[in-house]
């Protein structure tokens, strides 16, 4: 599988990302800088969390204007996989590549722990290795996670299955004291209609390695690379 991760200014879990696709597909990623307008012909680009433009303005909002994402938008129209984690699910929204925007926090506090979430669909190519249901342990780390959106897109959401992860409970209910963010509808990951984009709050590669302390977000980076093998 071939990939990309973008690095912006203020990316921080960039090589994170790195080093969960090259422990997964044996294969490192190119890293792109978010100056250059031109990406290599790839299976898979990632949107790293961090901090892009020191979240100046909105979160996402600089970012979502630097020259490469005119071709991340290009080639996601054309089908081509792009995940965004935290700060890349937040670029995906300003980019319009994702309904919705992520707000501050209920708390209005950052929030960095684990949290489980529950796998509402395994038809992706970024869920194909989890099971339906399945309860999974992931951390979290932002201060602006709280997604919106209004009534008629949550129900489109809802109604073509878009809805990729959801806050629970350890027990796997979607609780409201289970949302750490004030998320509608506990919504922690949401896809586009082609199913090829996936935007999610927590932080996968975080918990790909048992030396982490965890191995439940390895699943996502191995299906992928079995997707694209």
């Amino acid at each position: 599988m071939k990939s990309a991760v973008i690095v912006f200014p203020g990316s921080n879990c960039d090589r994170d990302v790195k080093v969960a696709l090259t422990q997964s597909t044996g294969r490192e990623p190119l890293m792109i800088w978010h100056q250059d307008r031109t990406l290599p012909e790839v299976d898979l680009i990632v949107l790293p969390g961090g901090f892009s433009y020191g979240d100046y303005l909105r979160c996402g909002a600089m970012a979502a204007q630097s020259p490469v994402m005119a071709e991340v938008v290009a080639r996601a129209n054309k089908g081509v996989a792009v995940l965004g984690i935290c700060n890349g699910f937040q670029i995906l929204t300003e980019t319009g590549l994702l309904p919705g925007v992520l707000m501050r926090n209920a708390g209005l506090k950052f929030v960095c722990r684990d949290v489980h979430l529950r796998v509402e669909v395994t038809d992706t190519v970024f869920t194909r290795n989890y099971r339906k249901g399945q309860r999974i342990r992931v951390p979290i780390a932002h201060n602006e996670g709280n997604y919106f959106a209004d009534e008629d897109t949550l129900k489109r959401l809802e109604d073509e299955r878009r809805v990729a992860f959801r806050y629970t409970d350890a027990a796997g209910n979607a609780t409201a004291e289970a949302n750490p963010n004030g998320a509608l509808r506990n919504i922690a990951g949401i896809l586009n209609e082609k199913r090829n984009v996936l935007g999610l709050m927590p932080h996968p590669e975080r918990l790909a390695d048992a030396l982490l302390g965890g191995t439940d977000g390895r699943p996502m980076f191995e299906g992928l690379a079995a997707a694209f093998a």
